[in-house]
């Protein structure tokens, strides 16, 4: 079949970096060879039992069916509890959606507000399917460079710069993957300001990691710090990373009765109800105790000490620390030209072919000269990661 039996839009897409540096690992380790895969964004943990209970009994109880395109009442209530409890946001049923996962919720987003040529304002380093989600929605990723030297942090002024009279949204993710970096109540506070004074402008705070979360003030969210947003952010956030519950797919926002409708239009004629049995056990995941919360926590934010270390430890290689999620984010600029490498792919492949460690290279998410390790993994395996890391550098 020729290429022109596929649509235009497909062109505008890639492949997630993240996926296919995961495929290969496994690969890999099929063929037999020795591979430390940092690659996936996924929880080493199980999900909590009385999670996967609610779960069980669900299914035992016939909860099996079609529930609302949305979500169903139970789980849209025990969100908005989520909200006021811990973001100070109050939201009605039909501003809450419950969707497959929060990746599916903001390409709801995208598909429900974008009209083409609409431009859409991602800082970088960015979530990798933040500016293909936008393509296929027809609009256009305007991509904000940030770096270490202003903590991977977008800044108020180029916020203001970035802005034209076609951007229609903005999207943050705080902690950030992958950086880890996170936006304060100050600079929340004062991209608010930029924000309110570009009305057309929607926000979308992609909020999946607040959980992990480990700075030194408590997380807060933008429509939470400038409420003059609440009436056109959509708080996007899930149960996935906090819950080790990547697999169960559930996701879901807050937002403008009117967008939320439109956006749960886009999911009824594209994917219908998330999961029955998912969302019953996104119900004890929202309502149980956390305490199953704070020591996953407690196991990242050890392992991200012991791995920010480790990396400056590597010549040519530099982390600085994150607030929260299970990623470091390393500049190697220095570790390529020490090697005599052209970039970060070519880095990434020498890691996989010479030491057996897998990584993503920062192109993938808009930073050139990096790489990205999961640490969401056995201390055994990043202690044998940096180690193999450190042979290949060291030699």
């Amino acid at each position: 079949m020729s290429a022109s039996a596929v649509s235009g839009r497909i062109g505008r897409v890639k492949p997630s970096p993240t996926l296919a540096a995961t495929a290969r690992a496994a690969q890999l380790r099929a063929e037999g060879k020795d591979i430390v895969s940092l690659t996936a964004g996924e929880p080493d943990f199980d999900t909590p039992a009385h999670i996967a209970e609610a779960g069980i009994a669900a299914i035992r109880a016939g909860h099996t069916r079609y529930t609302d395109v949305g979500g169903t009442p139970e789980l849209k209530d025990a969100i908005i509890a989520k909200f006021e409890r811990d973001n100070g946001l109050r939201y009605a049923r039909n501003q809450v959606l419950v969707s497959t996962g929060a990746k599916q919720t903001i390409y709801n987003l995208c598909m429900a507000v974008l009209d083409p040529g609409d431009e859409v304002v991602i800082p970088a380093p960015y979530w990798v399917s933040y500016p293909d989600m936008v393509g296929l929605a027809d609009g256009r990723p305007v991509i904000v460079p940030t770096g270490p030297a202003q903590g991977y942090r977008m800044t108020p002024a180029q916020l203001e710069a970035a802005i034209t009279p076609r951007t229609r949204l903005l999207i943050l993710c705080s902690p950030s993957n992958p950086t880890g970096a996170a936006y304060s109540r100050a600079d929340l506070a004062a991209l608010g300001e930029v924000l309110l004074r570009h009305p057309r402008v929607l926000v979308c705070t992609d909020d999946m990691y607040e959980k992990i979360w480990w700075a030194d003030e408590p997380f807060s969210t933008i429509a939470q710090v400038v409420p003059g947003l609440h009436g056109r952010t959509i708080t996007v956030n899930g149960c996935s990373k906090a819950y080790a519950m990547t697999g169960w797919r559930i996701g879901y926002c807050g937002g403008p009765r009117e967008i939320v409708t439109a956006m749960a239009t886009v999911q009824g004629q594209s994917t219908s109800n998330p999961c029955s049995v998912s969302q019953k056990a996104a119900v004890a995941a929202l309502q149980g105790e956390q305490d199953c919360v704070a020591r996953m926590c407690a196991a990242y934010r050890e392992r991200h000490d012991y791995v920010i270390a480790g990396l400056n430890a590597l010549p040519g290689v530099s982390a600085l620390p994150g607030a929260g999620t299970f990623y470091a984010f390393a500049n190697v600029e220095g570790a390529i030209r020490r090697l005599g490498l052209a970039d970060d792919d070519a880095f990434t492949d020498r890691l996989l072919t010479q030491a057996g460690v897998a990584v993503v290279a920062g192109s993938g998410f808009g930073a050139p000269g990096h790489i990205r390790l999961s640490f969401a993994t056995s201390r055994a395996q990043l202690e044998a990661a940096l180690e193999r890391m450190a042979d290949v550098l060291k030699r």
